[in-house]
């Protein structure tokens, strides 16, 4: 690559017309290039002299010759060596394309001061904003490696009012308790500190898909839960009422190559192998985790279709910090997923998918605070597979203004011995849901409905209930909502888990087994958001739910006569990027629900009725 010098010969031109004019032989000397005061830092702007001027030859005068601009930004030493030389003033030769050279302009002469916003930005190494090898912009061997570093700390401070379970008379923590479910107060500390290393070749992720791609992320977390009940932390009640963890994990590690290019608008096929992110569906309804799988994924059709061949092999999930571990969890998810955008509607896609999950019968699994899990602690509790096929359709996108997003599953398949049924199960459920929204200036208005069938008769062998192996919903409020947010223990079991809106009566939404003898659910969600300003966002949400049949809770809890409506739900939250980037965001949410007749029911004290338990976390997340 080559850098006309045409400014040069204009500027000699020039001259040679004023002496011819004036008779005189002497050329005046170019202005020297403005450079800011610290032009002479390695690696950012290599000094003048460094070996990246233009030698003269004897035939050509010096000044028709200027030497070339470093690079802008933190470009780290280039691993490019020069092939050529320069053989006249026409032109230069600059091999290494990314680390072209740009004339400093200090606006003013005020030496870039912070605060005013500058072209040609010089960066530096711990800059993320402007150019810098370590996020990418720079190859760091050749001309297509590139390699990014980014490092997040993510700490979050999670404070909430569930039912607790009191123990018996004699190791509460208050002495001569009465009642069933004691205090209901709790607050978690969540600190994560996460580094990514991603190594791949190609073109900085633009135009071209990469040709392959190395990404490891290891994880430290530290978590601390503070209660006021025994046997909460443990089942021992001599390990009291707090609880303090760390946990390493190395959640993501996978290695990637494209296998095939299929058209010529950059349509492809590439493999990934390894500890992967993956979301099934829109909105995490049946599967949204980072687990070991490969992966086959690409486009057709000039990027208009995708599809994606997923084959996981999960591993075991640490109990308090949700990381995973290096164990074998044994279980197995197969997905194939097709999209297709502009269906109809430009702007509108829809996707298929058909998902299949395997859970074998294993022995007895005790999590890291000594409670079982697997299989549930129900009825005879011994170990049992589940075998679960899924069909799903799904769509997402706009049609004119009005946004649109729906999808429904349906589950078919077997569980060789469910707890609750005391039998074989044969699976047959449904599940739809559905979300529209209108945007008017900065405000979103949403209202959104979603139906997962219930088991009308938890005594037969047909189970009904519907169930995922992995949901994590980005719906109705998402993880804003107390019914999703928060784990509601009912006995051995939970009522619903936190990052699941299913009341699907598992142990752990992470490492308990897919429960299909549930009472199901019903929601109706209406919701606004509002960008107040471009940091700060506003989300509101109100929700109506409802089992979709309490037949299994009064077989379960020995009691009849509930109802069926669980109670409203409120939470109100913002996010405020104070960077206007997602290098910093703070996160904060409150929430409450307010008994229905139902909950009332499973959660009532001897003397008084269940009080509205509300819960409020704050988020904060850096990120270079």
């Amino acid at each position: 690559m080559y850098q006309r010098a045409s400014s040069m010969i204009q500027y000699a031109l020039f001259a040679t017309a004023v002496s011819l004019v004036t008779n005189e032989c002497v050329l005046a000397q170019p202005p020297e290039p403005a450079r800011p005061a610290d032009s002479t830092r390695p690696l950012e702007r290599p000094p003048t002299g460094s070996g990246n001027e233009t030698a003269p030859t004897t035939a050509t005068p010096d000044w028709l010759f200027t030497e070339t601009f470093p690079p802008l930004g933190f470009t780290g030493p280039s691993s490019v060596l020069p092939r050529e030389v320069p053989s006249d003033g026409d032109y230069i030769p600059m091999e290494d394309r990314w680390r072209l050279g740009m004339p400093a302009l200090d606006r003013y002469g005020k030496k870039h001061p912070p605060t005013i916003d500058y072209p040609f930005q010089l960066g530096h190494w711990w800059d993320p904003y402007n150019q810098n090898v370590l996020k990418g912009d720079f190859p760091i061997i050749g001309q297509n490696i590139f390699f990014n570093l980014t490092g997040r700390l993510n700490q979050l401070v999670d404070t909430r009012q569930t039912p607790i379970p009191t123990t018996p008379f004699e190791s509460t923590a208050n002495p001569y308790q009465e009642e069933f479910y004691g205090k209901p107060n709790q607050l978690a500390n969540f600190s994560f500190l996460s580094m990514q290393l991603d190594l791949f070749q190609g073109d900085t992720l633009v135009f071209r898909p990469i040709d392959w791609r190395l990404r490891v992320v290891p994880f430290f977390n530290v978590n601390v839960l503070n209660v006021e009940e025994l046997a909460v932390v443990n089942p021992n009640v001599l390990r009291g009422v707090q609880r303090d963890r760390t946990f390493f994990a190395l959640q993501e590690w996978f290695f990637e190559t494209k296998i095939a290019d299929s058209g010529p608008y950059y349509d492809f096929a590439s493999v990934r192998a390894g500890s992967q992110y993956f979301n099934n569906d829109f909105r995490g309804f049946l599967y949204s985790d980072t687990n070991r799988m490969v992966r086959l994924f690409g486009t057709r059709f000039a990027n208009q279709d995708q599809f994606n061949l997923v084959a996981t092999f999960q591993a075991e999930k640490d109990t308090n910090s949700g990381l995973n571990s290096f164990d074998n969890r044994q279980q197995n998810v197969y997905m194939m997923n097709y999209y297709h955008q502009d269906f109809l509607f430009p702007g509108y896609t829809v996707q298929g998918s058909i998902a299949y999950n395997h859970d074998n019968a294993t022995g007895l699994i005790y999590d890291k605070n000594s409670f079982l899990v697997r299989p549930e602690p129900v009825g005879v509790f011994r170990p049992h597979a589940v075998d679960v096929a899924y069909f799903g359709l799904a769509s997402d996108g706009h049609i004119g203004r009005y946004n649109i997003s729906s999808q429904f599953y349906y589950a078919l398949g077997n569980d060789t011995l469910n707890a609750l049924a005391n039998q074989e199960q044969d699976i047959s459920a449904a599940f739809a849901a559905i979300e529209a929204s209108y945007d008017r200036d900065y405000t979103r208005f949403r209202t959104s409905f979603l139906w997962a069938s219930g088991d009308r008769d938890p005594n037969n062998s047909h189970a009904t209930g519907f169930d995922a192996p992995f949901p994590n919903e980005n719906f109705a409020g998402g993880n804003f909502s107390y019914w999703q947010r928060q784990s509601i223990k009912l006995f051995g079991t939970n009522l619903t888990n936190a990052g699941s809106l299913l009341p699907d009566l598992r142990t752990s939404r992470i490492q308990g087994q897919t429960n299909f003898v549930n009472p199901g659910l019903l929601l109706l969600n209406g919701g606004i958001d509002v960008d107040v300003t471009p940091k700060l966002k506003l989300i509101n949400n109100v929700n109506m739910l409802w089992f979709e049949s309490s037949k299994v809770l009064e077989q379960y809890v020995y009691a009849s006569g509930i109802d069926n409506f669980i109670g409203t739900d409120i939470s109100v939250g913002c996010e405020y990027r104070p960077l206007l980037s997602n290098n910093a965001v703070i996160t904060f949410g409150a929430s409450t629900l307010i008994p229905g007749s139902g909950f009332k029911s499973l959660y009532n004290k001897f003397q008084s009725t269940v009080d509205p338990p509300v819960a409020g976390f704050v988020d904060l997340v850096l990120q270079y």
